[in-house]
């Protein structure tokens, strides 16, 4: 019986080339050469010197370019770097294939330990959140603060909008989607994906519109593409199944840097309800709600996050004044836990 699979994704050296990723003002792209994974990476040049680094990393289906709009808020806060996980944006795929939450994971501490900028100001969306979760958990050490907006952990009721994306992850959908939708258009398919994940969608500028149409045509051209989109759903829904210690919701209690949660009341992708349920397992939370948002409120709201996330600075800058000392119990051993055996790819 013929595999259903999608089809391999060829070797980054022999990938075609592709219309240029968007940079916007004041933001610069460097290529990271790392073993088994080359990153592309987007900063902006730091208001000062001295201040403490900071990391961000994107959804499913997304890039570094989804926090555009946030960075230049922080300019005189932190110094801002947004990496494209393997496959997505402009970072081709892993050599090993492996878009396991431990693999995105284990790509981001990487980078911190060559880049030696830990420890940084941790931030994730959605996918990402999943993904920075379980390095706060095994690496405590690289992380000062952790920021997740609308985190992608494990729920017994997903919501029923979700359903289709995780349907991505089932063997032989995405060859038979992508046969489906082979005439739609890339503005078609932006409009589809701003309904899901935006709030409102009329707020979506017509510039930015078109930039996600002009980015959505080059993924298209990419024969990793649908290859990267499946495997890291796979990935996510395999470690919502996950129990014991490696565990989403079971690292999370582990985590010891202070965070913020940012949750919205129209996302069709992460249940609004979560938010407490969130606010209680992370031991030294705070919780952000934002009735009128979507799945990507660093990019609907991005003034109440940077506002959000500068009372987070002042709370540990006040802690720290006080005394006040971490708590004991998570590892610090410098590795990021590998799951169950059968739970590492993802694919």
């Amino acid at each position: 019986m013929p595999s259903t699979e999608p089809p391999s994704a060829p070797p980054a050296t022999v990938l075609p080339k592709v219309a240029a990723v968007r940079v916007a003002d004041g933001e610069r792209l460097r290529t990271v050469h790392l073993p088994g994974i080359t990153l592309t990476v987007r900063s902006r040049p730091p208001a000062r010197e001295g201040l403490p680094p900071a990391l961000y990393v994107h959804g499913l289906g997304g890039s570094s370019q989804n926090w555009s709009a946030l960075m230049p808020l922080l300019d005189g806060v932190v110094d801002s770097e947004a990496l494209d996980l393997p496959g997505f944006g402009d970072s081709p795929p892993p050599d090993d294939g492996d878009y396991s939450i431990t693999g995105h994971a284990r790509a981001v501490v990487r980078h911190l330990d060559a880049a030696g900028r830990g420890p940084v100001h941790l931030f994730g969306n959605s996918l990402g959140g999943a993904v920075v979760t379980r390095v706060a958990a095994a690496r405590p050490d690289l992380v000062r603060t952790l920021t997740l907006v609308s985190p992608a952990l494990p729920e017994i009721r997903v919501q029923r909008s979700a359903v289709p994306t995780g349907l991505l992850a089932l063997p032989g959908v995405v060859p038979l989607f992508s046969r489906l939708t082979r005439d739609w258009t890339a503005e078609q398919r932006v409009r589809g994906v701003t309904a899901l994940c935006h709030g409102d969608p009329g707020r979506v500028s017509e510039e930015g519109f078109r930039n996600a149409v002009e980015e959505m045509e080059r993924r298209l051209r990419l024969p990793y593409f649908w290859d990267a989109m499946a495997r890291s759903t796979r990935g996510l829904v395999n470690a919502y199944t996950v129990g014991g210690q490696h565990g989403l919701w079971r690292q999370a209690a582990r985590v010891l840097a202070p965070t913020l949660l940012v949750y919205g009341g129209r996302d069709q992708l992460v249940g609004y309800r979560m938010a407490q349920r969130a606010a209680r397992a992370f031991r030294d939370s705070r919780l952000l709600t934002l009735p009128d948002a979507g799945h990507v409120a660093m990019m609907e709201y991005p003034e109440t996050v940077a506002t959000a996330f500068r009372e987070l600075l002042a709370d540990t800058a006040d802690a720290a004044d006080t005394g006040k000392q971490p708590v004991a119990g998570a590892r610090a051993d410098g590795v990021v836990d590998s799951e169950p055996a059968n739970q590492t790819t993802g694919g």
